[in-house]
């Protein structure tokens, strides 16, 4: 006791702290230090810096999209992407299925005790660096901190508002007997990548996420004249899940061609492996397009000419029939793609 010397401020300021601490997220110096020195620098955006209960924005012209999604992947980093730019890309992609502009995003942290800093560091400044790509602002945001082992490292939820300024209304209901399906890519990178990592699986050639914004794609579509019916993105659950989704609440059969359905070969080899099926694989970049007959040709052009559309392909159409997905398999035979009656892949997003 010789030695001690009295400070009156906080004994261990935030530069010492390595890991999280139920402290961080007490709601005194410790919390405020850490959004001082890790989030707003990250974010840096004039309506974050306010510290305000809520952002205010000016309200653009036109009819709004508001959507919302928690992140819970496992691992937090994997091949392609992380938990970061996986929330931005995400909520990004539910706005622009709308045919909305992605605008504004908040951010809500559930952080467990012992988490790494660095870690933290990582996927802040791993989400500024995907908001900027999308051109959107992350204007307000929350942070909690969890018990050890309450938490699994980093939970997050982020919400998103963009602005339609067309007149097409793109929603299921939209979709038409003869409508064309099309998609942007080859499926179930994303899945594959994460079930990798979580497993320590190594594949010769290597298996990345296809984590993209694909809001740019969709405003693509859009300046082209293209007359879109229903967009959705081909996450969990992949494209079968996706498809059956639609089928069902447009009350229309959809007809696909496993042929024109593009799965590239490690994908392939590594669902073979370990007994899935594609179909059902999630994605994070890849969705379905629904567009008027006449269309079909434009959109396929529109899609293969941007880098995130680089293997777009025409995968089927709308028919008369019971609500259903029906796909024409390599061998000529169809047969019914149904929904799983559970989940391949927990935890890939």
């Amino acid at each position: 006791m010789d030695n001690f010397v009295f400070s009156s401020s906080c004994p261990l300021p935030i530069q010492r702290y390595s890991h999280i601490t139920l402290a961080h997220g007490g709601g005194g110096t410790l919390m405020r230090s850490l959004i001082d020195s890790v989030i707003l620098p990250a974010f840096g955006d004039k309506n974050l810096d306010q510290l305000h209960d809520s952002a205010v924005m000016q309200f653009p012209q036109g009819r709004l999209a508001f959507t919302t999604d928690s992140y819970v992947v496992h691992p937090l980093f994997f091949p392609g992407g992380d938990i970061g730019s996986l929330a931005v890309h995400g909520t990004v992609n539910d706005l622009a299925m709308s045919g909305a502009q992605p605008l504004w995003l908040s951010v809500g942290f559930i952080l467990e005790e012992g988490l790494p800093l660095e870690t933290l560091q990582r996927i802040v400044h791993s989400m500024r660096r995907a908001a900027d790509q999308t051109g959107t602002a992350i204007v307000t945001g929350d942070t909690k901190v969890v018990d050890k082992g309450k938490g699994d490292g980093v939970f997050i939820n982020t919400a998103g508002i963009g602005v339609i300024e067309h007149a097409l209304e793109i929603n299921p209901q939209q979709v038409k007997v003869g409508d064309a399906v099309l998609i942007n890519g080859d499926i179930g990178r994303h899945g594959i990548a994460v079930m990798a990592a979580r497993e320590g699986l190594e594949f010769e050639s290597g298996i990345k996420s296809d984590s993209a914004p694909l809001a740019d794609l969709v405003m693509a579509l859009i300046a082209g004249g293209v007359e879109i019916h229903c967009l959705r993105d081909l996450t969990r659950g992949g494209l079968a899940s996706a498809l059956n989704e639609i089928a069902h609440a447009s009350q229309t059969m959809i007809a696909i061609d496993e042929r024109a359905i593009p799965v590239c070969d490690n994908v392939k080899g590594a669902c073979e492996m370990l007994g899935f099926d594609p179909l059902y694989v999630a994605n994070e970049g890849r969705f379905a397009a629904f567009v008027a007959p006449k269309d079909k040709e434009k959109a396929f052009s529109i899609l293969s000419s941007h880098p995130l559309g680089a293997g777009a392909s025409i995968i089927g159409e709308v028919k008369t029939g019971a609500p259903a997905v029906v796909m024409k398999s390599q061998l000529g035979a169809m047969r019914i793609v149904d929904l799983l009656s559970g989940e391949q892949l927990p935890r890939i997003c």
